[in-house]
């Protein structure tokens, strides 16, 4: 399979396509896989102690843990597939997840297929031997999620305090203008009273501008 990594450069661009909620989805859809992995595990095992309704629902979750992985790793109309360096190195680096997550994917297919035969036991075998070390892989791959969304919080709270900062130096500067109007309106008598009314407003503004600065400031501490 051909990598599926996405241009990721931590910028304001990558953000319009990464965003809060995507990576909220990302991270529920990577922790789930843990519990798939696991029930498929199980309730093959459960169709050899009698239990025959497992068999289908092994199937199922096998499916559903399938398709998660390709939305994952390629992406679909409403997630971005592989977006940063941090997941291309985990999926197709050294551990190989991928590959191994495919392996295990195949070893469950073959093992449900066999259910019933002489060939059976064998297949489970090697499938309950991929158990720990999956979740284990999951569970990374998971924590390389949330470390992706944590840097995204940090990132657009770093930029948020910069747009407020900006904005407060505007502010200044605004207040600084309407006090030198007003004093040259003064100055002007009858003449500067029209231009005494837009400083005013000026200063009306600006009021308003650091009032809702003081509001965002807490909404980004909240």
């Amino acid at each position: 399979m051909t990598s599926a990594l996405r241009t990721f450069n931590t910028s304001p661009d990558t953000d319009k396509m990464i965003g809060a909620d995507t990576l909220s989805t990302l991270i529920n859809l990577a922790g789930r896989q843990r519990m798939l992995s696991q029930r498929i595990i199980l309730n093959t095992i459960l169709y050899t102690l009698g239990h025959e309704e497992a068999q289908g629902v092994a199937q199922e979750a096998l499916n559903l843990f399938e398709n998660t992985h390709i939305s994952l790793v390629e992406g679909n109309r409403e997630l971005p597939g592989i977006f940063s360096k941090e997941l291309e190195a985990i999926y197709f680096g050294e551990l190989q997840a991928e590959s191994q997550i495919r392996g295990f994917i195949q070893h469950a297919r073959l093992a449900l297929s066999s259910l019933g035969s002489p060939g059976s036991t064998a297949q489970i075998d090697m499938l309950g031997q991929c158990a720990t070390p999956l979740v284990n892989l999951l569970n990374s791959i998971t924590q390389v999620y949330e470390a992706e969304a944590k840097q995204y919080t940090q990132r657009h709270q770093k930029q948020q305090r910069e747009l407020m900062d900006n904005i407060q130096q505007i502010t200044k500067q605004a207040k600084i203008i309407s006090i030198n109007a007003k004093i040259i309106a003064a100055r002007a008598g009858d003449a500067g009273k029209e231009f005494s009314v837009v400083a005013s407003v000026l200063t009306n503004i600006t009021s308003e501008l650091d009032e809702l600065i003081v509001i965002a400031m807490k909404n980004s501490l909240v």
